[in-house]
């Protein structure tokens, strides 16, 4: 998992059936430092995130993990709100 803050929103229009009803997002990774990324990510959202949130991601098949059974073709998901962090 990596963490992220939520930067915007997609809209498209025309995209895979698979993706219909999904939200997708742009993400701005955060380093291990705690500094952002200037990379960005497009990732489906599957809790409800919104702009300027801090989340965490999961890439690869694990992205697909959230919406069993049915099977689309994500690289990249949103699976968490981050509320604080702790360093304890």
């Amino acid at each position: 998992m990596q963490t992220g803050y939520v930067i915007g929103r997609i809209i498209a229009t025309v995209k895979d059936k698979g993706f219909k009803g999904k939200k997708l997002l742009i993400i701005q990774p955060v380093k291990s430092d705690g500094t952002r990324s200037h990379d960005y990510i497009i990732a489906t959202d599957s809790v409800g995130a919104g702009a300027g949130e801090l989340v965490f991601w999961v890439r690869g098949k694990e992205a697909s993990f959230p919406f069993l059974p049915e099977k689309i073709a994500v690289d990249a998901t949103v699976v968490g709100i981050i509320d604080c962090i702790s360093k304890t």
